[in-house]
């Protein structure tokens, strides 16, 4: 039995605590707030609720994979997860579609009635497309660990459609697939789906059309109560297995002897011995040189990754029979603000009665969304397409700030990774779980295969079976 360290209670640590604790080992998690869960956080106010991180889950066989593999209870006697559906509302300038959830036949004939007849297929048509860049991807990527030579996944295996002028010397972009394969508002749509993650259409790759076709090929879902309900089972299916939890403890280093980490140094500068360290926190508090990420990568070029600006909204008035739980709102014109994201959970936890709602807004901040911190008026302006009479009905707003982010979860400048996806020369991977200084492993949204609930989820499996299996493992199954 191994004594391992755990660096934050974010959801991809814990994922992985509960993983070691099952296979026999002594874990205790170090966490510098007082409650776990990271971005999954919960704000309450006047009977109002509101989720503080991620509203939704894509690729829910992530968390039902960890409570199979880590107790007796499913996932579906811990929390109340539904899907969402319809599963997304598009308002554009001049046009507004409502698509079923995971519903091919669906989707294009809302297209056909919103686009004309054909968008449907052209957008189902891109979609397969996309689902050969996520075959072709979805072991190396999402189950694997990021192999040594992980320069195969810098090439884009998206297949541009022939004739359309995007096969030249460089594989194109997600907007350029989004004029040349969709054109108009349909493109945009596409453009708003990835530009939701925090990635910039105009310098994402083509491969990120994978992420849409993952949303409508597996749902979207919602847990009852809020999403911080996810955090709270997998918390306490932690405490089940008997890992340790010590809230209020910052780490500030991770101790070395013998070229191996040997335990973490905590704030009050004593020290826990342990024989593996896990970091479930941005790597890049870490001592310099103990994590390499991958060459050409955003954070090895010391670019800025995007976090998020939020608002939570307390109306008075019921939610309408028609209100659907996420709008997108696009505002490719706004150099402020490109798309707002908009949730109306049909949920009574979220409001005091009937007779009011919670909604919460957001919007990318940074490189991929425009200004560093949007105006919070330009966010209400632009839900009030999505929530009609918003103003009227608004009793009061909480705003909370990238800086807000960093101040709750650690996360530096409060930024919010995405995804991990293939092409670009490796721009957006992420740093192997396993790294330069042995016994030291990564878990969580800045570790391989990125950020995203379920993606933090995915290092659980893969860094337990690099601590249990060592170099004999070959990816989850």
């Amino acid at each position: 039995m191994a004594r391992i360290a755990v660096i934050g209670a974010g959801m991809g640590a814990m994922a992985t605590a509960a993983r070691l604790a099952v296979a026999g080992h002594r874990v205790t998690v170090y966490e510098r707030g007082s409650t776990y869960g990271g971005a999954l956080g919960r704000y309450e106010r006047d009977g109002f609720a509101f989720d503080t991180g991620p509203g939704l889950l894509h690729l829910p066989a992530v968390y039902r994979d960890l409570f199979v593999k880590t107790g007796k209870r499913p996932l579906k006697n811990c929390v109340g997860m539904v899907q969402v559906d319809p599963a997304v509302r598009h308002v554009l300038d001049h046009a507004s579609v409502t698509l079923p959830g995971a519903s091919r036949g669906g989707v294009a004939a809302a297209l056909d009635g919103a686009f004309g007849a054909g968008a449907g297929e052209r957008w189902n048509d891109l979609l397969g497309r996309a689902r050969d860049t996520w075959d072709a991807t979805r072991r190396p990527l999402l189950e694997e660990p990021l192999r040594p030579d992980w320069q195969v996944l810098g090439r884009d295996p998206y297949p541009a459609l022939r004739g359309s002028g995007l096969l030249r010397r460089r594989q194109p972009t997600l907007a350029e697939v989004a004029r040349r394969e969709l054109g108009g508002g349909l493109g945009e749509l596409l453009r708003g789906r990835v530009l939701a993650y925090g990635l910039d259409p105009d310098s994402a790759p083509a491969s990120a059309a994978a992420l849409p076709y993952m949303e409508q090929t597996f749902g979207s879902w919602y847990v009852r109560g809020g999403m911080r309900e996810l955090a709270t089972a997998v918390y306490e299916r932690c405490r089940e297995r008997k890992v340790e939890f010590v809230f209020g403890a910052a780490v500030k280093g991770v101790v070395a002897r013998d070229g191996r980490a040997a335990g973490v140094r905590l704030a009050d500068g004593t020290e826990a011995a342990a024989d593996f360290v896990v970091c479930g926190i941005d790597p890049r508090q870490l001592p310099a040189g103990s994590v390499s990420w991958p060459r050409g990568s955003v954070q090895a070029r010391g670019g800025s990754v995007p976090g998020r600006l939020t608002l939570m909204l307390a109306l008075r008035g019921g939610r309408p029979e028609d209100a659907v739980h996420r709008t997108l709102v696009h505002s490719p014109g706004s150099a402020a603000v490109q798309l707002v994201t908009v949730l109306r959970p049909d949920d009574p936890s979220t409001r005091p009665d009937a007779d009011h709602e919670a909604v919460t807004v957001s919007a990318v901040c940074g490189p991929a969304g425009g200004s560093a911190v949007p105006d919070p008026e330009k966010l209400l302006d632009l839900a009030a397409r999505a929530v009609p009479d918003l103003r009227r009905r608004l009793l009061w707003q909480e705003v909370r700030t990238p800086a807000h982010v960093e101040a709750a979860t650690g996360a530096l400048g409060g930024s919010v990774p995405a995804p991990a996806l293939p092409g670009d020369g490796g721009r957006l991977l992420y740093p192997a779980n396993a790294t330069g200084l042995p016994g030291l492993y990564l878990a969580g949204g800045w570790a391989h295969p990125g950020g995203g609930l379920a993606h933090a989820g995915m290092t659980g499996a893969l860094v337990a079976g690099l601590i249990v299996e060592g170099a004999d493992f070959r990816g989850s199954q």
